[in-house]
């Protein structure tokens, strides 16, 4: 592989240049450009710099050897990205850089009270987005106590059992994150909306049953998907992300085995009764997020 034209050292363990890194990131450069974590004890760094004084400010490294640190690092980076070529062309101006250079050190006086706003903001996030998982998890496993109480076919009972138990698991994995405290007060009415999801369309057979979990787990899946994604680019908690990968591997396969079982197309009147199941999912989880 090539050297890169330019690499970009950054603080990996400030919330506010971890977002910026990953916007530039997302973009194309014209030529290599490299994002090392200075944060990360094993990076190796470049001869007489030490991890203090790199985290301190961005700094680039190109691919001569040439370091540049502040604005004028900024700079570099922008002249290598689409979009952002017009602010490295007005740094040419006589006086603009220097101009520059201050506001970046007047934002330096003022990043750890935006750091720490930053994190607790993330804190708070994640707290959220762990509520709504956790009401979720409680109606998942009332869904299926809701079909285990109503069906009395043998395959759809044996399906409900199994899953439950996964459900239940994922449910003990989230309270373990999620202090009682800070759980939905709203779980009554989740587990009575579980129970209901699962116990009517029991009564109507196997094939509503199941084109019912379809339903649901395809939203659950692009709700852990929203979650994985945020955590992806905003790293969170040590052991969060491989979590909600196997909740969702495991809602994935309920979904594609439910989806399986149908297997008949739904009729519009059923295809009705699984967009509101969809809605309703969705409803839940903007509630459980707030209350």
């Amino acid at each position: 592989m090539s050297e890169p034209a330019l690499t970009v050292l950054y603080d990996g363990a400030c919330p506010l240049c971890r977002r910026e890194i990953a916007l530039y990131q997302g973009l194309q450069a014209d030529a290599p450009v490299c994002y090392a974590d200075v944060s990360d004890a094993a990076l190796a760094l470049p001869p007489q710099t030490t991890r203090d004084e790199l985290m301190a400010r961005v700094h680039v490294r190109h691919a001569d050897g040439r370091m540049e640190s502040g604005a004028a690092a900024f700079v570099a980076l922008w002249a290598r990205l689409p979009g952002w070529r017009a602010l490295a062309w007005l740094a040419r101006v006589p006086g603009v850089l220097w101009l520059m250079e201050r506001a970046y050190r007047f934002f330096l006086r003022w990043r750890p009270a935006m750091q720490r706003r930053a994190r607790a903001w993330e804190a708070g996030h994640m707290e959220r987005e762990l509520r709504s998982d956790h009401a979720g998890e409680t109606g998942a496993v009332f869904i299926y106590a809701g079909i285990l109480a109503v069906s009395r076919d043998p395959g759809l009972r044996e399906f409900a059992s199994r899953h439950r138990a996964t459900e239940a698991e994922h449910l003990r994995l989230i309270e373990a994150w999620l202090p009682a405290g800070r759980r939905s007060r709203l779980l009554p009415a989740w587990r009575v909306a579980g129970w209901l999801t699962g116990a009517l369309p029991a009564l109507m057979g196997p094939r509503t049953v199941y084109a019912t979990i379809a339903a649901v787990e395809t939203f659950v899946d692009r709700h852990y998907q929203h979650q994985i994604d945020h955590l992806l680019a905003h790293p969170g908690p040590e052991g969060l992300l491989p979590l909600l990968q196997t909740c969702q591997a495991d809602e994935c396969a309920h979904r594609d085995e439910a989806a399986a079982a149908a297997a008949v197309p739904p009729s519009a009147l059923l295809r009705l009764w699984c967009a509101v199941v969809g809605a309703g999912s969705a409803g839940a989880v903007v509630l459980a997020r707030r209350i």
